[in-house]
């Protein structure tokens, strides 16, 4: 009888979620996983070899909605990042809780996609993101703030409210406010955060409009982004460098071209007074693969795999630019991309303090990604960086090479 009774309550537990699906609420369970075997050759050091997925492009969550009736919904959102073959597990992505309507569009509250990431351009113009091969960090081309402004791996803002409008007659916008005045969100303290007191409504928007023309489609989108400096990073700005910190810009254009099977993509991008805490003069870990110093290279903090070509110079203006094309035969896409990040000489009133010199970086990639489903693929190419930094010793440019191959799949 008590087995009974115990196979009973199991039963019931278990029960509970599928009640909850049939009174409306629909959880879905969704995820990647990508390895790669990628090897990163930096000019004048020893190359480096790894299988793993540095960029964070495997993850796993779940996916909440619930019809409320008079189209609303209920929605939310819960991802985290993996590394297979790494050590790397649990790092939060998105994680938001909102409602949407079939009118006005969705409004998200938490931890949200910055709009420069996936909605005007960023990840979507990139048909390599989120692999060794991407356009961001280590490959320069595209910003990718270390504060979540940018389109890195890591394009995650905390504390936001996110509006994505419905689309109407291909036109949509989007809209991200940073409301929070929390210290623990100073990105000085933590470059992860920004915001933080006296340096909160930070905001982003953007606008896109998508059409097709016979057989040519159009997408052309633009942002801004604004990342008001807290005090204390005014403060230790001033101190360090002599200089006020300003707050920090992002102008963006681009657009994606499409005639049947072939594509032209471009994104241009101008940064103005780069942040150093957390902002464009920053990188995320995973865009740089590792920090890679030339100041000590015997230490092993900065033995790094990668570097961090998008950042501009600490209060400095920049602009970076990417330029590709794709051609798919049936269920292969041939990639051909390419791009410059310039980071322009900024002055520093500290007599003390060498200034920020010039540094280009150009990139060129070529690669193939094939699909073996609508869930599996294999993907692999070759990039080459070139970097002319006048911040380094004369011939000391560590232009580098990446070659990588991988295999990803969605459930």
């Amino acid at each position: 009888m008590n087995k009974k009774l115990m196979a009973l309550a199991i039963a019931g537990v278990m029960a509970v979620p599928l009640t909850a699906v049939a009174d409306g609420t629909h959880v879905t369970i969704f995820g990647r996983l990508q390895a790669e075997y990628a090897t990163v050759d930096v000019d004048g050091f020893n190359a480096q070899t790894a299988v793993a997925d540095d960029a964070l492009q495997s993850r796993w969550g779940l996916q909440i909605a619930e019809d409320l009736g008079m189209g609303l919904r209920a929605l939310g959102r819960i991802e985290y990042a993996l590394n297979p073959g790494g050590d790397l597990h649990n790092t939060a992505r998105e994680q938001w809780v909102g409602l949407g309507g079939d009118q006005w569009g969705e409004l998200k509250f938490g931890r949200v996609q910055s709009v420069l990431r996936d909605f005007a351009g960023g990840l979507t113009v990139d048909p390599f993101a989120e692999t060794s091969l991407h356009a961001n960090g280590s490959g320069g081309l595209m910003v990718s703030s270390a504060n979540g402004y940018g389109s890195g791996e890591h394009g995650f803002v905390k504390s936001a409210v996110r509006f994505d409008s419905p689309v109407v007659e291909g036109f949509s916008v989007a809209g991200l406010l940073m409301p929070g005045d929390a210290d623990k969100n100073d990105s000085l303290l933590n470059p992860e955060n920004a915001g933080g007191e006296n340096g909160e409504w930070d905001f982003q928007v953007g606008a896109k409009y998508s059409g097709q023309f016979d057989i040519v489609g159009v997408d052309i989108f633009g942002a801004y982004s604004r990342d008001n400096v807290s005090k204390w990073g005014k403060q230790a700005y001033l101190a360090s460098t002599g200089d006020r910190l300003k707050d920090e810009q992002i102008w963006r254009g681009g657009a994606i071209i499409s005639v049947e099977d072939f594509r032209l993509r471009g994104q241009y991008e101008h940064v103005v007074n780069a942040n150093p805490y957390g902002g464009a003069a920053s990188c995320t870990q995973a865009s740089a693969f590792g920090d890679y110093s030339l100041a000590n290279p015997t230490l092993s903090a900065d033995r790094g795999r990668g570097q961090c070509n998008s950042a501009m110079n600490a209060g400095g203006n920049g602009d970076l630019w990417i330029l590709g094309a794709d051609y798919t035969i049936g269920n292969t896409m041939l990639i051909a991309q390419g791009g410059m990040t310039r980071a322009k000489k900024n002055h520093y009133n500290d007599p003390f303090l060498p200034d920020a010199q010039k540094r280009n970086v150009e990139n060129i990639t070529v690669g193939v990604i094939h699909n073996l489903s609508r869930r599996s693929s294999l993907f692999g190419g070759y990039q080459r960086v070139w970097v002319k930094d006048r911040n380094l010793p004369a011939g000391v440019d560590a232009d580098r090479n990446v070659y990588s191959v991988g295999v990803r799949h969605d459930f």
